[in-house]
């Protein structure tokens, strides 16, 4: 193998919780995020639109479609004989068999993949945050600190701060102290996960720490490091960067793709964000259909009213209906006279007609309240609702659900049904 200066390692193994039944098959990164693109494609896109060629995906949770998305890594121009991207998943060991049990255990079980391009830095990347970075203006940041660890780091407002690790540092940017999601955080500058090690450096920590208990960044590769005198400096990041870990935060992301001024732009041309495409028909929107500040999906076919929504590729659209403030991905199949307000619609469900989504007031979600908030609702995929149902705000439904599961054909607000076997 050639030696590389620096590749980057793509953490996403994640299953992403509180996006509840978003992702009961599919892992985060895998989510659909603005129609055609999917959460990984913009760290992806990132490292290619930065000059890094070689990147390992680390998958666990539910891994099928992230695997079959990023294949041999064509899209991002990661096709490559020396480096391009891998999959890197865990694997079988001859004595045992060991999952990824934290973020930096994932990185030492795949040291031997690292060492074969014995680069000087490694740069570390969550899968599951939507921005445009170029971590090659954070590496020269790196060389000229003579760094031993870079943390990119943003200002947060200093009510948020206690839910990220949280760095002190000098004029010159020198970490003095870092804190993990500290209760009075002393600082709002927030670590954003994204980091770039001299080698040898995390080499040696890992090996050092390779018992802790679900091994991580945050609370035991970077303290390590701090207590042994390494050089850490902040690089401070001042763009867009969402973590769309939430479903309100997740849904907030794709209503601001379509702002009048999008706070985070798709269509620049100097900095692309790819994915992989499917050879499909262009979308069709009907005389009768009106459509309004929306992104529509391909093959994507309109005969009602959408305003304010992102509709995915594929996506059927019946006379009458109403679409507003909502996410519908791929491949699904919404009837006639349907209504829809602040809906996230996974893909490859079908809605019969004659029904309406997020109707009345709010009222706690008697599963999750925690997950199932914000005033949504929310259809995990190959999800099924019958005709003629009204369905209430802080929802969640998965499944292929039929008129029984609907008391008076009303799902009140707050509640649940999730089909034996299917969701969370």
């Amino acid at each position: 193998m050639y030696k590389k200066e620096m590749i980057a390692m793509l953490l996403a193994g994640g299953q992403g919780s509180r996006l509840g039944v978003l992702t009961a098959d599919v892992a985060k990164p895998a989510v659909s995020f603005g129609g055609k693109y999917r959460i990984i494609d913009f760290p992806l896109s990132n490292c290619i639109n930065s000059g890094i060629d070689t990147v390992g995906v680390l998958t666990q949770y539910q891994p099928l479609r992230l695997n079959t998305h990023i294949g041999i890594g064509i899209p991002w121009d990661l096709d490559r004989n020396n480096g391009g991207v891998t999959v890197l998943p865990p694997y079988e060991k001859s004595n045992n068999s060991e999952w990824y049990t934290g973020t930096a255990n994932a990185i030492y079980q795949n040291m031997r993949y690292i060492d074969t391009y014995d680069p000087d830095y490694v740069l570390i990347l969550s899968g599951d945050h939507i921005y445009k970075m170029d971590y090659e203006v954070m590496l020269d940041f790196h060389k000229q600190n003579h760094a031993d660890v870079t943390i990119a780091t943003m200002p947060v407002p200093m009510e948020e701060a206690s839910r990220f690790g949280i760095v002190i540092a000098d004029e010159n940017k020198k970490i003095l102290e870092f804190e993990e999601k500290p209760k009075e955080p002393r600082s709002n500058l927030a670590s954003m996960g994204i980091y770039i090690f001299t080698w040898k450096v995390l080499k040696e920590a890992l090996i050092a720490m390779k018992d802790q208990q679900s091994c991580d960044f945050g609370k035991h590769i970077i303290p390590y490091c701090f207590e042994h005198q390494n050089r850490m400096f902040a690089y401070e990041y001042n763009g867009y960067w969402k973590d769309v870990g939430t479903l309100g935060s997740y849904w907030e992301a794709n209503m601001e793709l379509i702002d009048l001024i999008p706070e985070f732009n798709l269509y620049e041309e100097y900095w692309k964000i790819y994915t992989k495409c499917d050879t499909i028909e262009p979308q069709y929107i009907a005389p009768e259909a009106f459509v309004e500040r929306s992104i529509i999906g391909e093959a994507s076919e309109i005969y009602g009213t959408v305003i304010g929504s992102v509709i995915g590729p594929n996506v059927h659209i019946g006379k009458g209906s109403v679409i507003r403030d909502s996410i519908i991905m791929k491949d699904t199949v919404i009837g006639e006279n349907v209504t829809i307000d602040k809906g996230i619609i996974a893909e490859n469900c079908k809605l019969g007609n004659h029904i309406v989504l997020g109707t009345g007031e709010e009222a706690p979600n008697e599963l999750n309240e925690s997950i199932y908030s914000f005033g949504l609702v929310t259809i995990g995929e190959d999800s099924v609702i019958p005709d003629g149902v009204t369905i209430g705000k802080n929802t969640a439904i998965s499944g292929v659900t039929t008129p029984e599961d609907y008391p008076d054909a009303h799902l009140k607000a707050g509640g649940v049904i999730i089909k034996a076997g299917e969701g969370r």
